[in-house]
């Protein structure tokens, strides 16, 4: 009997302890935060630590102070629509009287949180989960982790009419909440221990060395990015516990928050980011001073402009400074960079705004492609309705003259719309997949043509009445676009991050630009050496063959031409090589590449003795006539 009264009564007292705990819940600032309590036997119901209104609805509390080993009122989100039981996906909420707002619903923006999804919202609760790290485990901070790495898009999305004042404060609370919450995640240990964490947004990396560590054993602290080397033993030795820890952050979208502008310069340049922002930083240590400058090592994530200039900075809570970092070595693809303390650091690069000769160069290559492209299709146009003689195939010079007219026709839109391609990375990959199809097809279908007029000088023939069944059109067409195909799938397959660079074009990393003129290079090779062998030929056959004279001469004519076709389509892409720098040589670049289309059709159309230009003669003739009767 006595036994029953003490559960009874037992009971009872828990039963008052519940009501007084919620009771005590008190509200901060629109948000619920649950007291710490002396007594461990409040943990035996989360009930005691949430209030949520004593609605029936998914409500969730962004706080509650953990108690002894065992408790389960963590911080951690709570649903009252099932006894508030805790629930491993944090959802940290704003609620009030009537509903609570949750900083999960704001990323993914439904229409009843419109009003509330701004970037100040979402950065408040950036901030609380901040202050609460102190109160974290490991695994709730590694949670909120990933919440806060996925508010960072949405935000980016938010601020782009922001001030610099705002995006400032943006981006030092998300330096701020990721040193927090990362801080929580260093887990004691005698030797070392790598911990790896990958987000959508962020890399996180947490070396930690303990007192029985070798230095032999100790990885490299490295992401996709960027590696760090810091002498993290030497620190750990020289600290009081023997321990150190060190944390190492890459961050993808921090950079629309903490923009390249934000670098002050004397001089008036364009910035631009050069690498991901990195963040390192000792945890759990007083001993902070370093032993030896870190280096780090960062990938170029844009293209490399050879005239920029590189700067190896940090962010000093409202700009990028350069104080106490150097550049140690740079090419193309990376850049190294020492650093005598830790922060967080970037490389950004500067180069001269666009000048007035600038802005007529560009007018110039938008004038002279236009005019190419109408040159092109004028040869299209005669090649496929004028009358030819049966002794000549055009097959090549048609199909070199598709593959130019859409791959110059393509580089000009590219450029006019280079802003709004760009940022589509995927569209950008595959504008430079094209380009670099159309003009190695056009290479192919040159080289085709020589080939063509080889076997021709040899035959002393015309090429369709002896190699009909050999070098049929459809055959041709085989060789003159897979041959292309199957190098631009073999070079995504190798390196399929090769295509998109800043311009839409091969990038230059790992000397990825040779998919593209080491076949070029090829190419005009083998056509210097079959026009040495049919000058030869040709030389010979004149001397010992009593052939017709019209057949020798329509040969050496065919020579004539396709030699000035291999110096007009093959020459200037070897200028190419020159251009660094020279803006006389990149005018007369621009001129040679873009007329193509002029050159062809000159030297096949206009100066063609076969009819062409009778055909043409008759054909105005017949304008102007019905014009008349007009």
């Amino acid at each position: 009997m006595q036994s029953k009264k003490n559960i009874i009564l037992h009971l009872a007292v828990l039963q008052l302890m519940i009501i007084i705990s919620n009771v005590a819940i008190t509200k901060s600032q629109g948000h619920w935060y649950c007291p710490p309590s002396a007594n461990t036997s409040n943990c035996i119901n989360s009930n005691s630590y949430v209030d949520c209104h004593g609605q029936n609805v998914s409500c969730k509390a962004y706080s509650c102070t953990p108690q002894s080993p065992g408790c389960s009122c963590m911080i951690g989100s709570y649903n009252c629509s099932s006894n508030c039981s805790y629930e491993a996906s944090p959802k940290v909420c704003s609620c009030n009287a009537d509903n609570c707002h949750c900083l999960n619903d704001m990323i993914n923006s439904p229409n009843s949180l419109q009003k509330q999804t701004t970037a100040e919202n979402i950065m408040n609760f950036v901030d609380q989960i901040a202050n609460m790290t102190g109160l974290m485990s490991a695994e709730a901070a590694e949670n909120y982790l990933k919440t806060v790495d996925d508010t960072q898009e949405k935000v980016s999305d938010l601020v782009r009419d922001e001030d610099k004042s705002k995006l400032v404060s943006y981006g030092n609370s998300y330096l701020n909440a990721f040193e927090s919450l990362v801080s929580a995640l260093v887990k004691p240990t005698e030797t070392h221990n790598l911990l790896n964490i990958s987000l959508d947004n962020t890399e996180v990396r947490v070396l930690a060395v303990g007192p029985n560590a070798s230095e032999k054993n100790i990885p490299s602290v490295s992401t996709e990015k960027a590696i760090m080397d810091i002498n993290i033993f030497e620190i750990a030795k020289s600290s009081p516990s023997g321990s150190a820890a060190v944390a190492f952050m890459s961050y993808k979208m921090i950079e629309n928050l903490l923009k390249p502008d934000f670098f002050n310069t004397s001089n008036d340049t364009i910035k631009t980011m050069m690498s991901t922002v990195i963040s390192a930083t000792l945890l759990q240590t007083n001993n902070t001073k370093l032993t030896k400058p870190v280096i780090f090592t960062f990938r170029h994530i844009r293209e490399f402009d050879p005239s920029g200039s590189l700067s190896c900075v940090y962010w000093n809570i409202s700009e990028w400074i350069v104080d106490g970092c150097s550049v140690l070595e740079t090419n193309s693809s990376y850049t190294v960079c020492s650093c005598v303390h830790l922060s967080t650091f970037a490389i950004i690069m500067q180069t001269s705004r666009p000048t007035e000769s600038n802005l007529l160069l560009e007018l110039l290559n938008s004038v002279c492609v236009i005019v190419g492209l109408v040159f092109f299709s004028l040869a299209l146009l005669t090649f496929a309705l004028c009358q030819w003689s049966p002794g000549v195939n055009n097959v090549a010079r048609i199909n070199i003259c598709i593959s130019l007219l859409l791959a110059h026709l393509l580089f000009l839109l590219r450029g006019k719309f280079l802003s709004l391609i760009r940022p589509q990375q995927v569209l950008c990959a595959v504008i430079a997949g094209l380009l670099h199809f159309l003009f190695l097809s056009a290479f192919v279908w040159m080289f085709i043509e020589v080939v063509l007029l080889f076997i021709c000088v040899k035959n002393l023939s015309q090429i369709s009445s002896k190699k009909k069944e050999v070098l049929n059109s459809g055959f041709l067409c085989v060789i003159g676009y897979v041959v292309a195909l199957v190098v631009v799938c073999v070079s995504v397959g190798l390196v399929p991050e090769g295509y998109g660079s800043e311009h839409c074009w091969i990038k230059h990393d790992k000397g990825f630009i040779w998919s593209f003129l080491g076949p070029v290079c090829v190419i005009l090779a083998l056509n210097m050496i079959l026009f040495i062998k049919i000058v030869i030929t040709l030389n010979s056959t004149l001397k010992t063959l009593n052939a017709e004279v019209s057949q020798m001469k329509q040969s050496k004519v065919m020579v004539f031409k396709t030699l000035a076709q291999f110096v007009v389509l093959g020459c200037p892409w070897i200028l190419g090589f020159f251009t660094n720098g020279s803006m006389v040589l990149e005018i007369l670049f621009l001129i040679l590449n873009s007329q193509q289309g002029t050159f062809i059709f000159l030297i096949y159309c206009v100066l063609n003795n076969e009819g062409v230009r009778q055909q043409y003669r008759k054909f105005f003739r017949c304008l102007c006539c019905g014009r008349k009767k007009l």
